[in-house]
């Protein structure tokens, strides 16, 4: 199964970036699991480990990894269901990325299983037996590419602070505790700071609703996140009468 066990070498390392990605390894055959595991760590990489989808997911919404690499045939649930679950991930709620790059590591070697693959979102997929240096290359140019792609970098709108991947919120330094909805709503606002999100945009985007119709959702949503973002009479979230919604950096 496992082929070219050599850890890295010293050219390798060297071509490396030097921030350690964190690599999480959903694999539920141990010996498999724990070779990568080594090797991973050996060639500066900090991986994490898991032998289930449920496991996997856990880890993908809690340690945020730079990576992940995805067996199908997993004792709970299949592999590719866990590839969709990322990939439909809502960026605006979720703490799980849904532009994780996805490498998948399976003994299903057809090319009906590999098209299956690449429908359900892996960015890459790698039969076993497998050989570790190819896979480690593999690796490589998947991080490269994810490091230049625009990402979910923290946003700043004057002192409010927010994480979209660990969802926090932090008002000069202080973390603010909002719901699950006044947090995507929150976000929706400061992807684009002082532009009039109008209502039907925040509805749709944040709720998903279809149709409108009368609903107070938004301007309840939107009051009580006004209230807890107040801070020595300082505004963020402004009402725009007749259009919507806009985030300001706190001064009126």
């Amino acid at each position: 199964m496992l082929q070219g066990a050599n850890v890295a070498t010293p050219r390798a390392l060297a071509a490396m970036d030097p921030t350690p990605a964190t690599i999480l390894i959903v694999e539920d055959h141990e010996t498999t699991r724990r070779f990568l595991a080594d090797n991973l760590t050996a060639d500066g990489y900090e991986p994490l480990e898991a032998d289930t989808a449920r496991e996997g997911r856990r880890l993908m919404a809690s340690k945020f990894p730079h990576l992940a690499i995805v067996d199908l045939a997993l004792p709970d649930r299949d592999g590719l269901d866990l590839l969709r679950d990322v990939r439909g991930a809502n960026p605006l709620i979720s703490r799980i990325d849904p532009s994780l790059p996805l490498l998948v590591l399976s003994g299903r070697t057809s090319e009906l299983d590999r098209v299956r693959g690449f429908e359900r979102g892996c960015d890459d997929y790698v039969v076993k037996p497998f050989s570790y240096p190819e896979l480690r290359s593999r690796i490589v140019a998947l991080l490269r590419r994810a490091r230049s792609a625009p990402g979910r970098g923290r946003l700043q709108v004057g002192p409010l602070e927010l994480d979209p991947l660990g969802r926090e919120v932090r008002l000069d330094g202080k973390p603010i505790h909002l719901s699950k909805k006044e947090y995507a709503l929150l976000r929706a606002l400061a992807e684009e700071p002082t532009r009039v999100f109008t209502r039907e945009e925040l509805l749709r985007g944040v709720w998903g609703y279809r149709s409108l119709g009368a609903t107070r959702t938004l301007d309840s949503h939107a009051s009580r996140l006004r209230r807890k973002l107040s801070l020595e009479g300082n505004a963020f979230v402004v009402n725009v009468w007749g259009v919507g919604y806009r985030l300001i950096d706190g001064t009126v």
